[in-house]
């Protein structure tokens, strides 16, 4: 079996038209689901950010610039 790494360099390496379809069923299968799994993925990858806070490979930011950033996006 593939591992990740693997699997994104075959999706990479795909016409535009097949890896525009692939994600669609990836995203696709993220609705499909369950409230209980949906939660522990988001637990999953709270702890991964936190973890990466606490070891410094990642910074803290201000919700305010957070905000204005966001502002700025969407305008």
């Amino acid at each position: 079996m593939e591992n990740l790494a693997e699997v994104l360099g075959n999706a990479l390496n795909l016409e535009v038209r097949d890896r525009a379809a692939l994600a669609e069923r990836l995203l696709a299968s993220l609705e499909e689901l369950s409230e209980e799994e949906a939660n522990r993925l988001w637990v999953e990858e709270a702890q991964r950010r936190l973890e990466e806070y606490r070891v410094g490979r990642a910074q803290a930011v201000q919700a305010d610039e957070v905000h204005a950033k966001a502002e700025r996006f969407f305008q």
